[in-house]
Order: structure tokens, then C-alpha cells, then sequence
């Protein structure tokens, strides 16, 4: 008995760790995606793709289907969640501690831009943003028209979409162009990383 509860409490602790957190919060929106019809969708998940200036933009999801391209971000944020549409940071509060994070929408716009330059020859694309927070989040104020919502209403959020906009023939293409361009190598998966978490230590020091 004792046994089985040092079992569990190691595996809870391990579930908290904030890179285990968030790879629960990708996992679920992945599962969920797979029940989308695989004629009209097709699912590019964690996406490495080279951006402006050199950088490199990481997309959670990417959903390339004849109504346009999804690209959805996730966050396995817990507690009230605050923000307006073009704020640069937004606000997580647990009880009397606050933290801020990045905009989220913001993110997105930067992984579109990634993709448009990606995509150059297809002009014609529309591009639908989505950020997915799990049930864990309360959103008590967001000033948004963007689509930020919890995971179980994504699949609804996408079926909203029924104007075709890419030709079956073009899916594939596309599918192949950011599956080509998707850098699976851990380096510079790991070189990524580690300049996002430079960015954030360089806005807390900012912040103090």
C-alpha cells in the first residue's frame, strides 16, 4: 500500500511540471482533432518552420482543410485568465499570485506570417486563428473578437467554417510543402526552446 502511494504522489508531481502540463494540453487537443474527417482535414501537429529574421515559429497544430488553414495554439493555463485582442501580455492569476504571458493571439499571428511566407504561391488561403485553453482555465475578462476558447468546443469552432477555400488537388500540396519545411531535428527543436525561455526570463527582469 505504501508502495502504490509513493507511486501516485511521484506521478503527480511529475503530471505539475510545466513541460508535462502542456504536452496534457497538446495531447488532448491531438486526440480531438483525429475525429475530423480525413478527406476535408488533415492534421500537421507540432510544427518547427522557419519565420522572419532568421527565427523559427513553433505551432502547436495546424489544420490544413478545403475551408482554409487552422492554426491553433494551446495552453494548459490553470486559474482566472485575463486579456484584451492586442495587449502585448496577458494575465494569469491563482489566488493573489499573478503572472503574465504572452498574448496568445499575438503568438498566432506570428506562426500565420510564418506560414504565409511558407506559403507564397497560395495567396488565396484563409487563415482561421485558434487558441485552445483546457477546462482548467476561468476566463473572467478577455476583450477579444478572435477565437480563444476551451478545448471541447474546438471541433465546434472549425465546423463553423463551411465556404470551401482550397481544392483538394492544392490540400495535398500544401500538406507537403509544411511537412517538407518541418524541422524534426532536436537541435534546433532544443535551440528554439531555449530562446523562448530567454525572451521570458529577459520580460520578467523587465517586469521588475
Amino acid at each position: 500500500m505504501l508502495y502504490v502511494i509513493v507511486v501516485l504522489a511521484i506521478i503527480s508531481f511529475i503530471v505539475q511540471l510545466p513541460p508535462v502540463k502542456g504536452c496534457f494540453g497538446e495531447l488532448t487537443v491531438r486526440i480531438l482533432l483525429k475525429f475530423l474527417n480525413k478527406e476535408q482535414y488533415r492534421v500537421i501537429n507540432d510544427v518547427l518552420i522557419p519565420a522572419h529574421n532568421g527565427k523559427t515559429a513553433q505551432i502547436d497544430h495546424v489544420v490544413v482543410s478545403i475551408y482554409g488553414i487552422f492554426v491553433i495554439e494551446t495552453k494548459n493555463y490553470s486559474g482566472w485568465i485575463f486579456g484584451d485582442e492586442n495587449s502585448q501580455y496577458w494575465t494569469q492569476v491563482i489566488y493573489k499570485t499573478k503572472n503574465r504571458f504572452y498574448n496568445p493571439i499575438l503568438q498566432n499571428r506570428g506562426h500565420i506570417k510564418a506560414l504565409q511566407g511558407l506559403l507564397q504561391d497560395y495567396s488565396h488561403i484563409r487563415y482561421i486563428p485558434i487558441v485552445v485553453f483546457t477546462s482548467k482555465a476561468d476566463f473572467k475578462k478577455l476583450n477579444v473578437k478572435s477565437h480563444v476558447i476551451y478545448s471541447l468546443q474546438l471541433l465546434k469552432t472549425i465546423k463553423k467554417y463551411k465556404d470551401k477555400n482550397i481544392e483538394l488537388d492544392d490540400l495535398e500540396r500544401i500538406c507537403k510543402i509544411i511537412s517538407t519545411a518541418n524541422n524534426t531535428d532536436r537541435t534546433a527543436r532544443k535551440e528554439h526552446v531555449a530562446r523562448v525561455k530567454e525572451l521570458k526570463s529577459v520580460t520578467k527582469m523587465r517586469d521588475k
